[in-house]
């Protein structure tokens, strides 16, 4: 019997709600949302790129100043039902330092639709974007983003540029979904036991060709240490834990190109 399953619902809740141990955490979005919005005002880019009719299937391109040597797909957190693009168009700096275009992805929120449903469209996403930008593709993405970008890497929900995809680096992933299940939030999620067990990467295959790396903080909640190794097992990728950094501030090495958060990226 894995540990969730001797959990209540309440336990289960608390153990993924990351905001209740993170101090002044009501402080992050909203310095988040401002240092994107100063970014976006100066940045070259092509802002809100349809990839599809659906509302908030949107994504933003930010080009850097040489020649692009490839592209950095970002696919935000928010448990797939929170946040949009343009909270994060800062995290970018970092991979355009390095000369890559920066994909930061949109896609529509739970409880309109279900976690499978934003699989299949961050997977037109990431083929939009690389319809616009030649070379490697690099995946990365955070929390609930962490699970989008591995599940890119699994055959049922690969993009047709999938044989592009150099890399994918999922930071604090949710990769089991089925102790979601019983979480009060699944009334947003809908999550059946069908769906956790396919929309799970610890549960599936990734592509051989991918180098994968998973990042998570050292003083995370122990669920999110937990979910970070078992896709670390399953995949037999390094796991690295930067034993500083919580769930909040475990992104903030995005921004910086010389950091072995980037190193992984574009590796």
């Amino acid at each position: 019997m894995q540990h969730w399953q001797q959990m209540s619902q309440a336990e289960l809740d608390a153990a993924y709600a990351n905001a209740d141990y993170i101090p002044d955490a009501g402080s992050f979005p909203v310095r988040w949302a401002a240092e994107a919005a100063i970014f976006r005002a100066t940045a070259n880019a092509m802002f809100d790129i349809p990839y599809d009719a659906a509302e908030r299937a949107r994504l933003d391109l930010f080009h850097p100043v040489n020649p692009a040597r490839g592209l950095v797909v970002f696919v935000h957190g928010g448990y797939w039902r929170r946040f949009g693009k343009s909270d994060w168009s800062h995290f970018a700096k970092g991979a355009l330092a390095a000369d890559h275009a920066v994909a930061i992805v949109g896609y529509p929120l739970a409880p309109l639709v279900r976690i499978a449903d934003i699989t299949r469209h961050v997977a037109q996403a990431v083929d939009c974007a690389a319809a616009h930008v030649d070379g490697p593709i690099r995946l990365t993405g955070h929390s609930a983003g962490g699970h989008l970008v591995a599940r890119m890497l699994m055959p049922d929900a690969s993009p047709v540029c999938a044989g592009r995809i150099a890399t994918c680096v999922p930071i604090s992933p949710v990769a089991d979904l089925r102790p979601l299940v019983p979480q009060s939030l699944n009334a947003d999620w809908r999550l059946d036991e069908a769906e956790a067990l396919s929309e799970s990467p610890v549960l599936g295959h990734k592509r051989s060709q991918a180098r994968v790396a998973i990042h998570v903080g050292g003083d995370e909640r122990p669920s999110f240490l937990w979910q970070a190794r078992a896709l670390s097992d399953a995949w037999r990728a390094p796991l690295r834990v930067d034993r500083r950094k919580h769930h909040f501030d475990v992104i903030d090495d995005l921004l910086d190109p010389a950091s072995d958060l980037m190193a992984d990226i574009l590796a």
